[in-house]
């Protein structure tokens, strides 16, 4: 008679499964909550205690390392020599491994958990069984997720579990095993930078293609992130998402994420082609749309308010990829859902905590803090004969927030309540200042000019100058600073700078 070992914290199928093991002879080891449910329902187990002729101990953490289980678990039926020690010492083979290990991510995504109660819920036998009934895969099948119990039932039941199926199974193991030392890793680690950085993430869906049609591509999550995330938003309507939608998608809610009053915000390609800030939502889209009529076409738009009548009836005048919000009033949905190539999100807004930037280099990882830098006019430097209106310290807030989310070099040109040009992206910085200003056109007398970094000339000065700009704001720190201030003082325009630069790239 074969025997299997099962010991689950997640009882779900394991009744099912068991009995159905029972029926094709095998002998069924239990532990603890697993052997009581399992007895319960009629299952005759026979209990650990009895295989290692040991007492559970120490509050349970010590029960399944021992020799008869792992011995069990690990000799080679293939090697003489493993086979005569293990009859020797009277080890018998576990041909089944069943595991599921404490629920330390659940336990840890708890408000305010406490250490210990953290701790206990770190499992120490269950890994132990896993991987080495893992390494073992050759003649151990073993099983960590209820989805694999019945296609291995079903092998079982044509005679044997297959050595190509037992190879992914252990794979799946050790993947699954990694992933539960690295949520116990993150937890208990208080460096922001350690020496290892363990990571894991789960597969959230495979995507049609990557960038491209050519590349392959995949959504994962990680496991314990906070809502405000385009991971873990609710699709209400739509196809479903790609790769690119994915990433402008992210882009818009963080831009969003910078405003607590009413805003819209369009992107195209990374980058936000119109910005819009207003007392309500359609106010605040209306701002956006104007900001970039040609742009927003195709683009991705994010609100930080629900979605009413009026708005679903703007928005609904345009093809528009994807629009995300908290949420959307029934009679919105019924607007915008006539749309039948519309992808409408639902994301919660309320708590947005930027977490560690990572971004893939061959061969490699960079990681860094998420650029939170808010912007206080109390900790700004007025550099010129002129100081902004209030008017103007708005707008130069606003514009502020906003350029910290354009690719570098990024200028971006507005006034209090929307967007009027952004150039994004470009080899220089006079370059993206005149993209900036030509697509403001005659909108750019009196409104203001945002810089992501300093100017290391004063041409995108004159530009601004030339194109009617009052106010400009940029980090400082160019060793031509002096000829940037000196050519607003000729020009009348206020300039403040804020010692903080927003690299993007």
């Amino acid at each position: 008679m074969k025997r299997a070992l099962i010991s689950v914290s997640d009882k779900e199928g394991v009744v099912a499964f068991a009995k159905a093991l029972v029926q094709l002879d095998f002998e069924i080891i239990s532990t603890g909550g697993t052997k009581k449910i399992l007895e319960e329902n009629g299952v005759l187990t026979t209990g650990i205690e009895a295989v290692t002729e040991f007492p559970e101990m120490l509050d349970g953490r010590v029960k399944t390392l021992h020799p008869m289980i792992h011995g069990g678990l690990l000799f080679r039926r293939d090697l003489e020599t493993h086979v005569n020690e293990a009859k020797r010492h009277g080890i018998q083979p576990i041909d089944l491994v069943c595991v599921n290990l404490y629920p330390f991510q659940e336990t840890i995504a708890k408000p305010d958990v406490a250490l210990s109660e953290a701790i206990e819920n770190i499992d120490i036998g269950g890994p132990s069984m896993l991987r080495s009934a893992a390494k073992n895969y050759q003649a151990v099948t073993v099983l960590v997720d209820a989805a694999d119990y019945a296609p291995v039932l079903a092998e079982l039941e044509n005679g044997s579990v297959t050595p190509e199926t037992r190879a992914k199974l252990a794979a799946k193991v050790f993947r699954h095993t990694a992933s539960y030392d690295a949520l116990i890793a993150g937890f208990l680690t208080e460096e922001e930078f350690p020496e290892k950085l363990t990571l894991t993430y789960d597969l959230k869906e495979s995507l049609r293609y990557g960038e491209n049609p050519h590349q392959k591509a995949a959504f994962y999550e990680e496991p314990l992130a906070d809502v405000h995330s385009v991971a873990h938003a609710s699709q209400l309507h739509g196809k479903e998402l790609s790769y690119n939608n994915i990433r402008d998608t992210d882009a818009a809610l963080k831009i969003a994420a910078e405003f607590t009053e009413p805003v819209a915000v369009a992107v195209k390609h990374m980058n936000p082609c119109g910005v819009g800030v207003g007392t309500t939502i359609f106010e605040a889209y209306e701002k956006a749309y104007e900001a970039d009529e040609t742009s927003i076409f195709g683009g991705i738009v994010a609100l930080n308010r629900e979605v009413d009548v009026e708005t679903a009836q703007k928005l609904s005048e345009i093809f528009l990829e994807i629009i995300v919000a908290p949420s959307f009033s029934d009679a919105a949905l019924a607007i915008l859902t006539k749309k039948k190539n519309i992808r409408l999100l639902s994301v919660d807004m309320s708590s947005f905590a930027p977490s560690l930037e990572k971004t893939s280099v061959n061969g490699g990882l960079l990681v860094q803090d998420s650029d939170t830098f808010v912007a206080d006019p109390e900790t700004f430097t007025v550099v010129t004969e002129k100081a902004p209106t209030d008017e103007e310290m708005r707008a130069l807030l606003v514009q502020w927030k906003i350029v910290k989310h354009v690719k570098s070099n990024a200028i971006v040109v507005g006034n209090a309540s929307q967007t009027l040009g952004v150039g994004a992206g470009q080899m220089n910085r006079i370059g993206a200042a005149k993209i900036a200003l030509s697509q403001a056109g005659v909108n750019a007398q009196r409104a203001v000019l945002a810089s992501d970094a300093f100017f290391p000339m004063n041409d995108t000065v004159l530009a601004a100058a030339e194109a009617g700009i009052t106010a400009i704001i940029q980090p400082g720190g160019s060793i031509k600073d002096a000829d940037s201030i000196e050519m607003a003082n000729k020009h009348g325009i206020a300039m403040v700078t804020t010692q903080v630069r927003h690299f993007k790239h």
